[in-house]
């Protein structure tokens, strides 16, 4: 089945102007569109307390060596019951010291990439692998992804997304446990978990700042993430997982 780029908003076509990308037609395979997508959960809303514990045990946790390098743990941000859920590697320096992840260039340039789509980044809820900044922002260490791999998938049960958008190499890879290099995850609906969360993946926005010519895949990624579940919730829709009971509410 084929399709072709869908009917732009002048807000996205602006956003798309601010990636640098021109607006083009052009008739692309959609893997979601064969894929079928879970029937959507009732919905239902986390309890407050469950985030407030969360955070807190996070803000606290001593689990690996970062916590002693940390300026400040960055533990997400956005909506807690959105559509989307955007997951990165993990913080850079702007993000240890404001405590909030992606911001600086790359942040501003993920803003576009989203307001591109559609949506904004109040309407997504974003983390990381980690939750603390490795050194010199080197690639995180195995046993540095197992400390917070508790943190990152309590938070998904949480915000019971209808689609993970994983955003660079480390954050792709780690999520589907695999080493397959990240232009070959690219163009295909994968799925996330129990639930067989569909999640997409596409490049960082650093790694596009440094190589502005693959915006254009990157637009491709989000179409297909637009074709697979909308960055937006409707009344009618629901997520996808059921919340479950942080251990101090059970």
């Amino acid at each position: 089945m084929s399709t072709t780029t869908p009917r732009l908003t002048s807000q996205q076509r602006d956003a798309l102007d601010a990636m640098g990308i021109d607006v083009w037609t052009r008739r692309t395979a959609l893997a979601a569109q064969e894929a079928a997508v879970p029937d959507p959960a009732p919905a239902t809303t986390a309890r407050p307390a469950q985030w407030e514990i969360l955070e807190r045990e996070a803000l606290a946790c001593t689990k690996c060596a970062l916590h002693g390098t940390r300026t400040r743990v960055v533990f997400g941000v956005g909506d807690r019951g959105a559509s989307w859920m955007v997951i990165g590697e993990a913080p850079g320096a702007d993000e240890d010291r404001q405590g909030e992840p992606f911001v600086g260039r790359a942040g501003q340039l993920l803003n576009e990439m989203l307001r591109a789509a559609g949506v904004s980044r109040e309407q997504v809820y974003i983390a990381n692998i980690l939750k603390c900044r490795p050194p010199d922002n080197r690639d995180p260490r195995p046993e540095e992804s197992a400390s917070c791999e508790g943190y990152l998938q309590r938070q998904i049960e949480l915000v019971r997304p209808g689609l993970l958008l994983a955003v660079g190499r480390i954050a792709a890879q780690n999520l589907l446990r695999v080493d397959t290099p990240i232009g070959q995850l690219r163009g295909q609906v994968h799925r996330y978990g129990p639930a067989a969360i569909p999640l997409v993946v596409t490049y960082h926005p650093a790694y596009l700042l440094r190589s502005p010519g693959q915006k254009r895949k990157s637009w491709e990624d989000l179409c297909l993430a637009r074709a697979t579940v909308p960055p937006l919730r409707t009344p009618a829709s629901g997520p996808l997982l059921q919340a479950v009971p942080a251990k101090d509410e059970r």
